[in-house]
């Protein structure tokens, strides 16, 4: 019993010894870590001279000059970049208005004789004075929709109504510019009166279109021995047409 009791107090101690002696290690290692701590932040900051303050300021000096050469590559980086961006944009720029300029440019169409409706209007207009100036757009646009000559229509115009010059009283009064007969009558003659000049010459294409285009007559040969009774109507119809399309 007494040899068991001498080893247990013999561990006993030793575990005692072995606690303390780790306390006290443990201690020394926080104060060796806490003496390096310190002793650091004294050297650096007291003695601006000593080595160890030239080496942290080289250190930073360094990390300066890197971050600068960092800006200046980061700027560099930039520029190039927004350059690149820039020749980009300007191609783009020009695709879209090279696109703009064959895709928006208004076109009017050929409509008769290699004119558009506003060139033909023009043209009959050079020849339509008097009370029927600037008809010219009305009696192409409606004789197109008919299927009739323009020329020839207002060359019939001219012929029937003088209007190349002054208008008939037929025109002035009645709005007859075909001499169209027929009811209501203009001043209780044979000829008809229309409530406005453009119904007027509506009522004159629609007439040359029913009555002798509807049937073939399509030339002034054609038409002259039905329209009218004179032998010379043909020729001056056709004299009216070429100073139409001289104008």
């Amino acid at each position: 019993m007494k040899k068991v009791s001498k080893l247990s107090l013999t561990l006993a101690s030793l575990g005692v010894f072995m606690i303390g002696l780790a306390s006290v290690l443990q201690y020394q290692a926080f104060k060796m870590e806490s003496d390096n701590t310190v002793a650091y932040e004294k050297v650096t900051m007291k003695d601006m001279n000593s080595g160890t303050v030239e080496k942290v300021n080289n250190k930073n000096d360094v990390s300066e000059e890197e971050s600068n050469n960092n800006e200046e590559i980061s700027d560099t980086n930039n520029a190039n970049q927004e350059e690149v961006e820039e020749v980009v944009i300007e191609e783009e720029l020009e695709d879209v208005k090279t696109y703009s300029e064959v895709n928006t440019v208004p076109v009017d169409p050929i409509v008769y004789d290699g004119l558009t409706m506003n060139q033909l209007a023009d043209k009959l207009n050079r020849s339509l004075k008097s009370t029927i100036s600037g008809k010219g757009y009305l009696i192409a646009s409606y004789s197109l929709q008919l299927g009739v000559d323009p020329y020839m229509a207002t060359a019939i115009i001219l012929h029937e109504t003088g209007c190349n010059g002054t208008c008939s009283a037929l025109v002035r009064e009645c709005n007859n510019v075909g001499g169209q007969k027929g009811g209501p009558s203009c001043g209780g003659g044979a000829y008809k009166a229309y409530p406005t000049l453009d119904e007027g010459i509506m009522g004159y294409l629609d007439n040359l279109y029913r009555n002798y285009y509807a049937y073939g007559l399509t030339t002034v040969e054609a038409i002259a021995p039905k329209y009218a009774a004179s032998t010379t109507w043909a020729s001056k119809v056709n004299n009216y047409i070429a100073l139409i399309k001289s104008r």
